[in-house]
Order: C-alpha cells, then sequence, then structure tokens
C-alpha cells in the first residue's frame, strides 16, 4: 500500500511540474514575444527614413474582429522575415499544408487557392532587409535595387538572353528576351515591319493599344511598348522563375501574375488587339485547344496573335508535327496567317462570323452555347468552344473602337450592355476629372511629379479614374468587384486595363507593389458582404509600397473608424476633404494616408 501511495505521490508532483512548465512557457511566449515586437519595428530616425515619436510596442490582434467592434488596436504583429514576399492566394505551402489535390498538368498548383479565415497570417508583412525607396521611372525601366528583390538567380539562369544583369547594388535590364536576345525594341519594329505598319511603330496610329503579353519573362517586350503609347497585360506564373512579376512591377511595368490552366483569365472577352508568346512553354495543342480558344476569348476583331517558338521554324520531326497540328486548329478556329518571318508567325482572327457560319457541321472546336457569357469570368472553368460575336458585332466588321488617344474620352460601343447613355458617360469622366484635381492638390505637398508610378482603382467602374491621369506618367489596374456590374470591358475599350477581383479575398501580386491605392467606397462594401474590413486594411499595406499613398473616398463613418487603425498600420494623414460635387455620393469623404517607411530591427542591424 506505502509504495503504490508513493507511486500516486510522484505522479502528482511530475503533473504540478508540468503545469508549472507550460505556465513559464506561456509566461515566456507571451511576454517574451512581447518585448520582442517591441524591437521588432523600429522607425529609421539613424537611417534618416522618418517614423513615429510614439512608442512602438506591439500588441497580438487578428482578423476576427470587425471596424464596428469598438475595439482598437494599438499595433498589428510583424510577419516573419519568411514571409516578406507572401501571396496569399498563390502560397505553395498553403497547398502543401491543406494536402490539396490538383492536376499538376493542367497548372493548377498555379492557380489562386485561398487560405481560409483561420489561416490567414493577420500581420504586416516586413519588407527586406535593407530596403529602399524604388527607382523613379522611367529610369526603373533599365534598373532596380538588387536589396529590394534580392534573388539574382535568373540573371544566371538566363544570362545569355539579357533578361537581366546584376551590377553592384542594382540589378540591370538590357532589354533582352528568350526570343530577342539583342533587345525587345528592335524585336517589336520587326514585327511592325512584318504587319506593314507605317514607320514600323506597332501601334499602326493608335488602332492597336492594348495588348496581352503571356509568358513575358520579366516584361521588357510590354515596357518598351509603353514608348508607343501601347499598355500590355504581362502575365506570368508564380513558377520557377517565380520572381519575374516582381522584377516587371518593381521596374514599373504593368503585369500581373498569372496563368493559363483551368479557369477563365480575369479578363472580359473581346480585350486586346494582340496576344503574344515568346518561348512561352505553353501546350497550346492540349485539351482540343482550350488555351489558345481562351486567347481567341479576349481578342478584339481582327486581332493578332504573335507566336515566336521553335515550332514556327525548326525543321526536326517533333516541331513540324506540333506545327502541322496547330496550323490545322487555328484554321477550324479561322484564323489565318497574317505574316511569317524567320521565327515568328503572326496569325488573325476572323472580324465576323461569316467563316465560323460556313464550317462543315460538326467541326471542332464547336462555338460555344448561345447562352454562355464571354465576360463570365471569376472563377469560371474555360470552354473549349469559339466565342462568336453578338448580331451587332458582327455588323459592325470589328470593334468600333477609336484609335488612341481618341478611344479614352470616346464613349465606348458596348456602354448600350449596361443601359449607360452617351451622357452618363461624359458625366462621369468630367466628375472623375475634378475628383482626380482635388486628389492631386491633396497630394502636392508630400509628392513630386515622379513619385507615383504604380497605381490601383480598387473599385474602378467605367475607368474615369484613370482616365483622368492621361498626362500623368503612370499607369493604373483598374480592379472591377466581381458581384458588381461587369464594367470591365468598358474598361479596356476606353484603351486602358483591369481585372475582375472580390476584396474579400487577396490580390494576386507581390508584397510592396503599388505606390497609390484609390479606395472609393470598398470599406463600405466589404462591410455589406460580411467580409473582414481588418482583412482588407492588412491586404492594402501588404500590396502598398513603403511611402505609398491611399485615398480613401468613403462615408465619414467609414473615415473614422480606419482613422483608429492607422498607428497599429503605420500610415499617417496627408488630408481630409469634404466630399463637395453634387453627385450621390456627396457625403462621402475624401481621406488620405501614406504608408510609413519602417524596418525591423534586425533589418536596421544589418544596415549597420
Amino acid at each position: 500500500m506505502r509504495g503504490r501511495s508513493d507511486g500516486g505521490q510522484k505522479k502528482k508532483v511530475i503533473a504540478l511540474v508540468c503545469i508549472a512548465a507550460v505556465v513559464l512557457v506561456f509566461v515566456y511566449l507571451f511576454y517574451g514575444s512581447s518585448d520582442h515586437r517591441a524591437s521588432a519595428i523600429e522607425y529609421g530616425r539613424k537611417l534618416g527614413l522618418g517614423g513615429d515619436d510614439d512608442d512602438t510596442k506591439q500588441d497580438d490582434t487578428s482578423s476576427s474582429f470587425s471596424l464596428d467592434d469598438g475595439f482598437t488596436p494599438r499595433s498589428f504583429p510583424v510577419c516573419d522575415d519568411r514571409h516578406s514576399e507572401l501571396i496569399p492566394c498563390l502560397d505553395r505551402n498553403l497547398i502543401y499544408q491543406m494536402r490539396l489535390k490538383l492536376d499538376l498538368s493542367l497548372m493548377e498548383h498555379y492557380e489562386r487557392h485561398c487560405p481560409p479565415a483561420e489561416r490567414r497570417f493577420n500581420c504586416l508583412i516586413p519588407p527586406p532587409n535593407g530596403y529602399k525607396v524604388p527607382i523613379k521611372w522611367p529610369k526603373s525601366r533599365d534598373e532596380v535595387w538588387k536589396v529590394n528583390i534580392p534573388h539574382t538567380h535568373l540573371a544566371h539562369e538566363k544570362s545569355d538572353q539579357n533578361w537581366m544583369v546584376v551590377k553592384g547594388d542594382k540589378i540591370n535590364f538590357p532589354g533582352g528576351g528568350t526570343h530577342f536576345h539583342y533587345g525587345a525594341d528592335k524585336y517589336i519594329a520587326s514585327m511592325a515591319n512584318m504587319l506593314n505598319y507605317p514607320n514600323n511603330v506597332l501601334n499602326n496610329g493608335g488602332r492597336l493599344r492594348t495588348v496581352f503579353d503571356v509568358g513575358c519573362g520579366v516584361a521588357s517586350f510590354g515596357g518598351y511598348l509603353l514608348s508607343s503609347d501601347i499598355l500590355t497585360m504581362s502575365l506570368a506564373p508564380n513558377d520557377v522563375h517565380q520572381n519575374q512579376i516582381q522584377f516587371a512591377l518593381e521596374r514599373g511595368i504593368p503585369a500581373s501574375l498569372g496563368v493559363l490552366g483551368t479557369k477563365r483569365l480575369p479578363y472580359p472577352s473581346r480585350s486586346f488587339e494582340l496576344a503574344h508568346c515568346s518561348r512561352c512553354r505553353i501546350d497550346w495543342l492540349q485539351r482540343d485547344g482550350i488555351l489558345l480558344l481562351e486567347l481567341d476569348r479576349v481578342l478584339r476583331p481582327g486581332g493578332y496573335f504573335a507566336y515566336s517558338s521553335p515550332e514556327a521554324y525548326a525543321q526536326d520531326e517533333e516541331d513540324l508535327k506540333i506545327w502541322r497540328e496547330m496550323s490545322a486548329l487555328v484554321e477550324r478556329m479561322c484564323w489565318k496567317i497574317a505574316a511569317k518571318r524567320n521565327q515568328t508567325v503572326i496569325w488573325q482572327k476572323p472580324m465576323t462570323n461569316d467563316c465560323y457560319l460556313e464550317r462543315e457541321p460538326g467541326t471542332q472546336p464547336p462555338l460555344c452555347r448561345s447562352d454562355s457569357d464571354p465576360d463570365a469570368v471569376w472563377g469560371v472553368n474555360m470552354e473549349a468552344c469559339i466565342t462568336p460575336y453578338s448580331d451587332h458585332d458582327h455588323k459592325t466588321k470589328g470593334s468600333g473602337l477609336a484609335p488612341w488617344p481618341a478611344r479614352l474620352t470616346s464613349p465606348p460601343p458596348r456602354l448600350a450592355d449596361f443601359g449607360y447613355s452617351t451622357g452618363m458617360f461624359e458625366k462621369d469622366t468630367e466628375l472623375w476629372r475634378q475628383r482626380v484635381d482635388i486628389y492631386w492638390d491633396l497630394l502636392s505637398p508630400r509628392t513630386e511629379s515622379d513619385t507615383v508610378r504604380n497605381i490601383m482603382d480598387m473599385k474602378a467602374s467605367m475607368g474615369s479614374f484613370a482616365a483622368a491621369l492621361k498626362e500623368k506618367d503612370v499607369w493604373v489596374m483598374n480592379v472591377v468587384p466581381e458581384d458588381g456590374p461587369n464594367t470591365l470591358k468598358l474598361i479596356y475599350d476606353r484603351g486602358l486595363m483591369g481585372a475582375i477581383h472580390s476584396w474579400c479575398e487577396a490580390f494576386s501580386t507581390y508584397p510592396r507593389t503599388y505606390d497609390l491605392l484609390h479606395a472609393w467606397d470598398i470599406l463600405s462594401d466589404i462591410h455589406k458582404k460580411g467580409c473582414s474590413e481588418v482583412d482588407l486594411l492588412l491586404e492594402m499595406d501588404r500590396i502598398l509600397r513603403p511611402s505609398g499613398f491611399v485615398i480613401i473616398r468613403d462615408k465619414q463613418r467609414v473615415v473614422d473608424l480606419v482613422k483608429k487603425y492607422l498607428k497599429a498600420l503605420h500610415w499617417e494623414e496627408v488630408g481630409t476633404k469634404t466630399d463637395s460635387d453634387s453627385d450621390q455620393d456627396s457625403d462621402n469623404v475624401v481621406f488620405i494616408v501614406q504608408k510609413k517607411l519602417w524596418l525591423t530591427s534586425d533589418s536596421l542591424r544589418d544596415m549597420e
């Protein structure tokens, strides 16, 4: 009995020791981590970076609270340095952790897979050690700070193709590509010459304005098209060359992460005059040509597909076989060769439905069903079918668009799809011109002509905010929410660019992408959807560059609540103005903030 009693006593002692240990660990984690986070954000007074006069003690917070719950955090935690390039919906670690069963052959692992609420990080993304304010445009087209994107493997891997070259503390971009080692400018001029365009300028007098470059590398093709007033959506996945789009955006070139996989591209039908693939390593013949048919969907009537690849010129049996099969496929799609020279072929899409109607019955690929909406793209699977033109477009024999720059302010032909009148369009254009003037007056004490380059309009409507910025050296990613009127096709018809997106999820871009975010009623909209406003604020902070700006145009209640989070986000107020226009949202308030440039204590020590 005594032995059993001693054994029980020992168990009690061990249990007490275990409990005490757990308590000590908890106390250490709570207070120790709190102390660590107290130094996790240090403003760079020593480095002349500017900062807070207040203490920077960090309190753990999460996105489980709402802007309306009365709780105001003093701070958000800082993410681990390993997450300095986190893209929440394109996170391979998440795919592994959730054990998603994806078909790698269909590129599903490069498509969007967003974390559930309980797996969101809910922390501030730190900049890399030694981060510098990006080099300004247009100089940035040719060079960026190496420390901002400390990845040089592409410079070594593509050294023979002139993608990029490391020179001291910078990375230079000579303008080369996989298929144009001697410069994108010469390659572009050659393409214009193939199409017999005046003076070898690819914009063809403003008639070719929007381009889609798939598998774009570091986007030098799109970067060099900008001087010809051509706007390019440069697209590449977060693959083995995972930082290529990050380099493009750091350079100030329009670009987006994405892949031709199983889902439709986030662009409406008839958006681009030209699609381009330079050795983009895409199997265009797979699944009955479904990827080529997706390009066909987004091309305008008479649009071109420029294809530079070994299949277009090589004479080995494998390439010849692919060329024959691809030629047969595009012929059944009613594409014709517009030009073929050396290593490049340019196909042209038909202007009308005539060829489609003349095909033999049963010809593959078929025409899409009449009830299939070619502009429905958010989460919609691709279809292996040809999108025919509407009766109106068939009779028009083309897009009916004015040349650039008149296209920007001319009423788009597809206004009628929404029941919008020319008068409504013109009023909207003028209204946003006035509003942008007010914005820039408020920003002027803190900006120079080259301060802002990459801009996002988070709720773009008809694109009039972007249109008002035409004379400024900027580009705008126009985002149209997935649950509202799909006005993105009007934006493309104006010669602008953008994407469909739901702000209940993270955007497909790297941290520190944009210099300015325009948030018109977006926080109010998120609240109505039942999504987390705090998650959205953290997402805005993620994609905003240090020293970048946010223009919030929303109700006074929302602005007051956002003000409570400024310290936690390390944002500071720039200016406020009550809306004075006569539009329906005249009770809105304009509230502009700036993100501070902060560094972690580890980063400061490394720099010292």
